[in-house]
């Protein structure tokens, strides 16, 4: 059965690319948002975006980071690693600069959005501790096999490693 997962990215930047992530079937995710969608929640100010952020999360197991160039700068991307490694979720960051974009144009990477977070112990970063995956492959195409026959393994080893944490 397919692990229920909730998809962070940013989405003006990497939505072409997120949704070839989104589209493996090994996973459930959350539903896809239209840009009018996010347009409509984020009008109606930070509490209402928290709140759809809660929604989006709950009955999932882990939270999937979608890293491409600019991911680990956005606000509410930071806020829903944070929530889902408090609540308790695996927490996963895949690369996915290398995926073509509408344009068929790859990018740069970008930096670990992991790297901001101390834990609670106060010694680690959570970098040290969720893991960031960068597919192998040349092209688009080998990138996007390297996800698709690795991500349910690396889903779960996510969820293994907020499991075994000890603060």
């Amino acid at each position: 059965m397919a692990r229920k997962v909730f998809f962070s990215f940013h989405f003006d930047k990497d939505f072409w690319r997120t949704q070839q992530v989104r589209n493996i079937n090994a996973l459930e995710g959350n539903s896809v948002t239209t840009a009018n969608d996010w347009e409509t929640v984020k009008k109606d100010g930070d509490k209402a975006v928290k709140n759809w952020i809660d929604e989006q999360m709950k009955g999932r197991s882990c939270a999937i980071v979608l890293v491409g160039n600019e991911t680990s700068d956005r606000k509410w991307i930071q806020y829903e690693i944070e929530k889902a490694w408090n609540d308790g979720r695996g927490v996963l960051g895949i690369r996915i600069h290398q995926l073509l974009d509408q344009n068929g144009n790859n990018s740069v990477s970008g930096a670990n959005p992991f790297d901001g977070f101390t834990l609670s112990n106060g010694t680690k970063k959570l970098s040290s501790v969720a893991p960031l995956k960068n597919p192998a492959g040349i092209d688009s195409k080998g990138v996007y096999a390297s996800i698709s026959n690795n991500i349910e393994t690396w889903i779960e080893e996510a969820v293994k490693a907020r499991k075994d944490f000890k603060a």
